[in-house]
C-alpha cells in the first residue's frame, strides 16, 4: 500500500520585485501550484491565500505534497494578480511562473530563481523562492489568542490588529502563520486556528518563536503594532484560568517615549498540541472504506446489442463502463477488508413489472445486493445487461441518498471507523440536478465521497458543476456544502492511457476528503495506527 519510498514536503513560497498591473494601487498576488503526471497534462494542486498590495510577497499558506524519491515530479508554480471574486484565473493578470522538479527543490532545500512569462521571456525582475522541509511530524498546535489595549494606528476609527507567527531557521525567520485581521478592535479575539508545529518551531519546544502584531491597511503599508518572542514551552503553560500574556514592543516607539511600556497585550488562553492524523493513518487505523458502484442504464447509451452503444461489450469481453468499473475498482477493493461490494442500476425498465427503477441492485436481490470482489461486480453488471430494458430519466439523486443512508447510520461511530465511497458511471446528461444537488449538500455532512466517471462524449458542463473545485456547491435552498466531496472525470480523456492514469485522478482527492471529514469531528482511527 505505501511500498513506494514516499515522505511528505511541506514548501513555502516567496516572491520578490513581482510585475505591477495595478493602477493606482499594486499587484494582488497568488500563487498556484500544478503538477504534471503525464505528458502535457497540468493539474492544480493548491494554491495559497491572495495577498493585497504586494509586490514582495511572502505566502503563509503553505504547499504539502508527496515526494516520491523513484518518480520525476514536475511543479509549476504561477503567480496571478486576483482582481475578482471568480476561482477561474484565465480572466486574472498573469505576473510569472517556474517550472522545475520537486527533486531539483528538495536537493537545494531552498530554491530562487527568476519567474518567466508565458513565452520564456523574464517576468521584470521577479524571482521566486521555495523553501522544502520533510514533514516528519504530524502534530499541530491549536490556539485561541486575544490581545488588549493595542495601539491605535489609525486617524479615523481604531486599529485592524493580525498577527503573524514566525519559526527560526539558521539564516532567518520563516512565517508559519499568519491570522485573520479583526477589524476595528484595540481588544480583538480572534478565531481558533492551528499551527502545524513543524512549521512553528520544527518540533523543538525551546525553539524561540517570533510574534509580530500589524495593523492591516488596504494599500498594503501594514503599520507594526509590536513583537514579541516566546517558544512552545511558555505557550503551553495557557490555559483559560491563566492565559499566557505578552507585552508587545514596538522598538521605535520605545526609543522616542521615556515611560513606555508597550503596545498592547497578546493573551494566549489555549494552546494545546494534538495529532493530526494521515490517510495512511486512518486505513491502518482500522477505518474500512465502503465501496459502492452505481451504472446508469439509461436509453441515450444506446441498444447494448449495437457495436456503438456504450454498453456493447467488445469480442474482448470490454466497454468502457467496465473498464472505468476495473480501474476505480482494483484500487478501492484493497482498503475493504471483506470486498463485498453493493451494486446498482439506475434509469432501466426492470423485470417482471418493467416499472423503470432508479436503484435496483445488479443482482436483482434487493435483500443482498453485494457482489463478491470487483469480479463479482462484473459478473453481475454482464448477467444483468441483456435483462433490462434502457430507459430514463437520468437521476442521481436516488442512489445518492441510498448510499447516504448508510453513511447517516455510521456516524453513530465514535471512532473513524466507517467511510463510504459511491462510484457512478455515466453517459451523461443529468435530469434531476437540482435533488442530486440537494442530495449532495447533506451527504457532505457524512463520511462519504462520490465519484462520477462521464463514458462517451456528452457535454459534461452540469458534471463539472457539481464538482465543487470551482467555488462551492449550493443546494437550491442556497444552503452550501460543507466540504467538496464530488470528484468528476471525462472517461475519454484517459481512452488512451494507461488504466492506472484514470485510478490516479480519479482517486486524487479522496484521501484528503477522509481526512478532512474525520478531523473535522475530531475522531481517531479505532486504533492506534502505529503502536510504539
Amino acid at each position: 500500500m505505501a511500498a513506494q519510498c514516499m515522505t511528505k514536503v511541506e514548501l513555502t513560497v516567496s516572491c520578490e520585485n513581482l510585475l505591477d498591473m495595478d493602477i493606482g494601487s499594486k499587484s494582488d498576488p497568488l500563487c498556484v501550484l500544478l503538477m504534471n503526471s503525464s505528458g502535457s497534462q497540468w493539474f492544480e494542486v493548491a494554491r495559497t491565500e491572495r495577498v493585497q498590495n504586494c509586490l514582495s510577497p511572502k505566502f503563509a499558506k503553505k504547499f504539502v505534497v508527496d515526494y516520491y524519491f523513484e518518480l520525476v515530479q514536475k511543479l509549476m508554480f504561477r503567480i496571478y494578480d486576483i482582481d475578482n471574486k471568480t476561482v477561474d484565473l484565465s480572466d486574472d493578470d498573469f505576473l510569472g511562473e517556474l517550472e522545475c522538479t520537486l527533486g531539483q527543490i528538495v536537493s537545494s532545500q531552498k530554491l530562487t530563481r527568476p519567474l518567466v512569462l508565458k513565452n520564456k521571456k523574464p517576468a521584470g525582475k521577479g524571482t521566486i523562492t521555495i523553501s522544502a522541509e520533510e514533514i516528519k511530524d504530524n502534530r499541530v498546535v491549536n490556539f485561541e489568542v486575544e490581545a488588549r489595549k493595542l495601539d491605535n494606528k489609525d486617524f479615523f476609527g481604531k486599529s485592524d490588529p493580525y498577527l503573524e507567527f514566525y519559526k527560526q531557521t539558521e539564516t532567518a525567520w520563516q512565517l508559519a502563520h499568519r491570522t485573520e485581521v479583526v477589524k476595528n478592535n484595540l481588544n480583538p479575539t480572534w478565531r481558533p486556528f492551528q499551527i502545524p508545529l513543524q512549521s512553528l518551531c520544527g518540533g523543538d519546544m525551546d525553539k524561540p518563536i517570533k510574534v509580530e502584531c500589524y495593523d492591516y491597511d488596504n494599500d498594503g503599508s501594514h503599520d507594526l503594532i509590536g513583537i514579541f518572542e516566546t517558544n512552545m514551552t511558555r505557550l503551553l503553560q495557557a490555559s483559560r484560568a491563566s492565559p499566557a500574556e505578552f507585552e508587545c514592543v514596538n522598538s521605535k516607539k520605545k526609543q522616542k517615549k521615556k515611560n513606555y511600556k508597550n503596545s498592547g497585550v497578546v493573551s494566549v488562553k489555549v494552546c494545546q498540541v494534538v495529532r493530526r492524523y494521515t490517510f495512511l493513518d486512518y486505513i491502518m487505523g482500522g477505518c474500512q472504506i465502503n465501496f459502492t458502484v452505481g451504472v446508469d442504464f439509461t436509453g441515450s447509451n444506446g441498444d447494448p446489442r449495437s457495436p456503438d452503444s456504450l454498453h456493447y461489450i467488445s469480442p474482448q469481453g470490454i466497454n468502457e463502463y467496465l473498464a472505468a468499473i476495473w480501474a476505480v475498482g482494483m484500487v478501492i477493493q484493497d482498503y475493504d477488508s471483506d470486498k463485498m461490494f453493493p451494486a446498482f442500476g439506475f434509469g432501466a425498465q426492470i423485470p417482471p413489472t418493467w416499472q423503470v427503477s432508479h436503484e435496483f441492485p445488479l443482482n436483482f436481490n434487493p435483500a443482498n445486493p453485494f457482489c463478491a470482489g470487483i469480479e463479482g461486480i462484473v459478473e453481475a453488471y454482464r448477467i444483468c445487461l441483456p435483462q433490462v430494458k434502457l430507459y430514463g430519466p437520468t437521476n442521481f439523486s436516488p442512489i445518492i441518498n441510498h448510499v447516504a443512508r448508510f453513511a447517516a447510520q455510521a456516524t453513530q461511530q465514535k471512532t473513524a471507523s466507517q467511510y463510504f465511497v459511491l462510484l457512478i458511471i455515466t453517459d451523461g446528461v443529468i435530469t434531476d440536478l437540482d435533488q442530486t444537488r440537494s442530495a449532495i449538500v447533506s451527504a457532505s455532512k457524512l463520511p462519504m465521497s462520490i465519484i462520477i466517471v462521464g463514458v462517451g462524449g456528452a457535454d459534461f458542463s452540469a458534471m463539472e458543476f457539481l464538482d465543487g473545485d470551482d467555488g462551492r456547491l449550493r443546494a437550491p435552498s442556497g444552503e452550501p456544502a460543507t466540504r467538496d466531496i464530488v470528484q468528476f472525470v471525462p472517461f475519454r480523456k484517459f481512452q488512451n492511457a494507461p488504466r492506472e492514469a484514470l485510478a490516479q485522478c480519479v482517486l486524487a482527492e479522496l484521501p484528503q476528503q477522509v481526512v478532512s471529514y474525520f478531523s473535522l469531528l475530531k475522531l481517531q482511527p479505532p486504533r492506534d495506527p502505529n503502536p510504539s
